[in-house]
């Protein structure tokens, strides 16, 4: 039996890729959990933007018709990142989050992409537990730094 890249299921929900269409539920459940910050690269449009340049990449999971989990994917040709791994409290500690980071990690490699890299918020203690659990390891000889990109004034 051959293996659908875009429904992956076991038990009740199902994982596929997701599409903008999904974004007002993935949004809710995004505010609802704790540790995830959303700024102004979360709203429709950026989401869109970022999910049309990693076609395929992010996923959701679903059980029936209720989002339960989702997670955003992409890479610049070297790296993978993800952002934003949300699974609902009801549905945690039945191996959603691991199906999601799988199928994101199936995408990755097709791509060719050796590593994966993450952001999490230096408080995210249940975060930082569940990351360092699935094999994930810090880098201390890492910092990251951000600045503001001014955005681009409309030509005359």
């Amino acid at each position: 039996m051959s293996r659908d890249p875009d429904v992956v299921g076991r038990g009740s929900a199902s994982i596929r890729a997701m599409s903008i269409e999904d974004y007002e539920a993935v949004h809710s459940l995004w505010i609802a959990t704790p540790g995830i910050g959303l700024n102004e690269s979360d709203t429709r449009a950026a989401t869109e933007a970022f999910l049309m340049r990693n076609p395929g990449m992010s996923a959701v999971a679903f059980e029936g018709a209720r989002l339960v989990g989702a997670i955003l994917c992409g890479h610049d040709g070297r790296r993978g990142y993800l952002h934003h791994l949300a699974v609902g409290v009801a549905w945690r500690g039945r191996g959603i989050a691991r199906r999601l980071l799988a199928r994101c990690f199936d995408q990755l490699s097709a791509c060719g992409i050796p590593k994966c890299n993450i952001f999490l918020f230096s408080d995210n203690a249940e975060g930082a537990s569940f990351w360092l659990h699935e094999g994930w390891s810090r880098r201390s000889d890492l910092q990251v730094l951000q600045k503001p990109v001014a955005p681009r004034r409309a030509a005359a």
